[in-house]
């Protein structure tokens, strides 16, 4: 079959590839577009002007976002990653992948299964040659060749792009795989279309041929009918008897529970507190897990008893489960009414907590939410500001349309995304980290905001802008202060150690989502050690943390000595939110005053006495080049 230069495929977003036109002219016609592409990637990389016609729309927009990220253009240097091989993409994907292996048994072409971050799962080849080739690159069973790791390639370009790509040659943004050619098409949950991973074909350049493209879509389709009759019938089964239990339901709280899916009812958000819902589901799964209707009494952290009814929907051999449950509370006062306690879901990981920092910034968004005021979340990364945002929306509209775009994606594309959102109506918008944008680039953002700033059209987006930590003095730039004139309000996203005492609420629920309801439980000592932990990564931290954690142990008791190292930098006791803010503080001026003592009670209004204090008490210590001096 006629080899495909660099570049060969035809449009710019049909995923279809094509051979050159003329058969007698292929071998030339292929050198000229493999030096013109190769032209112009180091016109790219030199920051000279690059011509349209010389390298496709898509990967042009590829490069602008590899160099937004810093990835180095010329070397490969990779850490190996968890990743989940026994997951429900594994298990529907692993026979299709092995039937067409047998099939590219002889063909120099390797066939890949990736997860949503790029991690590669599974990695079949033939070709040893091929193989020596991947392995030299990372393109191995554990690493990530997402485009903030690896830049331009047909797996993570994919993914970025949201539907199948194909990359040749020069296209790859880092120099070591300018010798592959690559098709990957993203596989998407068959009922909810969130994307799960993504199929690669991946060849020698020279090998490349019209088939990649449309074997890996094919393989794509193929899996994702495997995931529709492997849990999509659960999830529509579920859904028809929800619906039907809200409609008996009357005034009783109603949810539905399978995997990675709860629903509730306007009742249940109303009834049921954020701290008593994890205990209440943890106690119905493994009743659901029995196939059998039953009747449950448990009581609940807030003093509540619930009597819980649980109706089955399914119910697996492997533990898989799903069905509704009618929820009823005794011993408990009258709630208030709405909006007088925060009711965020706990269906998204850092919007369970029941602290009072958390609760009143979780207040405080559902308010302007109820109000469609546009607002600004501000805070460290990790502290879950995006997820937030998510939740408030999902408690008042669970089926509505939200949409969530990064700033370090920005270009035209993107900008045109952003006036598509805001002209579609109802949903929300969230722009993540605003505070990264050239100033060019808040500018534009600031336009396209505002023709629907000043609207009072109830049916608007509502549009949540996050940022990090506001500068010292006040100091954004002119154009970010403009951009975020464009929201009345400015909620600061509390880190994890002021709110600390949520670390109990967040452990259960993340090491259930983590382990699909295994039974893993973590020890009071453990805990104690968590809730000590300072915490800088904030919750992003702690599900990394207990990720490691579950990859050595899925059942049983967690242990002390079964934390990873890195969370042995602690406090020497768990400190309360007002004494968390004071250790910031402390720590703060230290650091501006270089490490001087003397100077950083003098900023704060103590005495030297009492800052020496409250350094040894917090058991403050500075990093390596500042001083010390008191």
């Amino acid at each position: 079959m006629t080899s495909l230069p660099d570049g060969a495929q035809g449009g710019t977003g049909s995923g279809r590839t094509t051979a050159p036109h003329s058969p007698g002219s292929g071998h030339a016609s292929a050198l000229v577009a493999t030096e013109r592409v190769a032209a112009a990637r180091e016109a790219f990389l030199h920051r000279d002007a690059v011509a349209p016609e010389s390298v496709r729309a898509p990967i042009l927009a590829s490069w602008i976002r590899s160099r937004d990220m810093d990835v180095p253009a010329d070397s490969i240097d990779l850490a190996e990653l968890d990743c989940e091989t026994d997951g429900p993409l594994a298990r529907a994907a692993t026979p299709i992948v092995a039937e067409l292996a047998d099939q590219f048994a002889t063909e120099p072409v390797s066939l890949i299964l990736c997860d949503h971050d790029g991690v590669v799962l599974d990695r079949r080849t033939g070709d040893s040659a091929l193989r020596q080739h991947l392995d030299r690159v990372w393109l191995a069973p554990g690493f990530s060749y997402a485009e903030r790791h690896v830049g331009t390639n047909g797996i993570g370009t994919a993914l970025e792009g949201r539907r199948p790509t194909a990359v040749f040659g020069h296209e790859h943004f880092v120099e070591h795989l300018e010798d592959l050619a690559c098709a990957g098409a993203p596989i998407r949950h068959p009922v909810t279309g969130k994307i799960l991973g993504v199929v690669d074909l991946t060849g020698w350049r020279r090998e490349a041929n019209s088939l990649m493209m449309a074997t890996a879509a094919t393989t794509a389709r193929r899996i994702e009918e495997a995931l529709l009759a492997a849990s999509g019938r659960h999830e529509l089964t579920l859904l028809h008897d929800y619906l039907a239990a809200v409609q008996r339901a009357g005034n009783t709280a109603v949810l539905a529970v399978g995997d990675d899916l709860v629903m509730m009812n306007d009742r249940a958000r109303e009834l049921i507190a954020p701290s008593d819902q994890v205990p209440l589901l943890a106690g119905a799964t493994e009743a659901l897990r029995s196939g059998r209707s039953r009747q449950l009494v448990v009581d609940l952290p807030s003093g509540a008893t619930a009597r819980v009814q649980c109706r089955p929907s399914w119910a697996e051999s492997d533990g898989s489960s799903g069905g509704v449950l009618q929820v009823t509370l005794t011993h408990r006062e009258a709630p208030g009414p709405r909006g007088s306690h925060p009711t965020i879901t706990t269906a998204l990981p850092t919007a369970v907590g029941s602290g009072a920092l958390w609760t009143k910034c979780a207040q405080s968004v559902d308010r302007h939410l109820r109000k469609n005021e546009w607002v600004v979340l501000e805070g460290e990364p990790g502290s879950g500001r995006t997820t937030l945002a998510r939740a408030t929306h999902h408690l008042h509209s669970p089926a509505g349309h939200v949409r969530v775009l990064d700033a370090a994606d920005f270009s035209p594309r993107w900008l045109a995304e952003v006036t598509d959102e805001l002209a579609g109506g109802s949903g929300t918008l969230v722009l993540r980290e605003v505070d990264t944008l050239p100033p060019a680039a808040a500018t534009a953002l600031t336009e396209a905001l505002e023709p629907q700033r000043e609207s009072t059209d109830h049916e608007r987006p509502w549009v949540v802008a996050t940022r990090g930590p506001a500068p010292d003095g006040g100091t954004d730039s002119p154009e970010l202060t403009a951009l975020l004139g464009a929201f009345p309000r400015t909620i600061e996203v509390p880190p994890l150690r002021h709110h600390v005492e949520d670390v109990a609420e967040l452990v259960p629920y993340l090491l259930a989502r983590l382990t699909r309801g295994a039974d893993l439980t973590c020890s009071p000592e453990a805990l104690r050690v968590l809730m000590r932990n300072r915490w800088p990564g904030n919750v992003d931290q702690l599900y990394q943390v207990l990720r490691k954690v579950v990859a050595r142990r899925r059942t049983g008791v967690i242990r002390v000595e079964d934390l990873p190292p890195e969370t042995r930098a602690l406090t020497r006791r768990v400190l309360t939110p007002l004494e968390s803010i004071e250790c910031d503080a402390i720590v703060d001026a230290l650091l501006d005053a270089d490490g001087n003592k003397a100077e950083a009670a003098r900023r704060l209004g103590m005495s030297r006495a009492t800052i020496y204090r409250k350094i040894r008490g917090y058991g403050i210590a500075m990093p390596e080049g500042v001083s010390a001096s008191g």
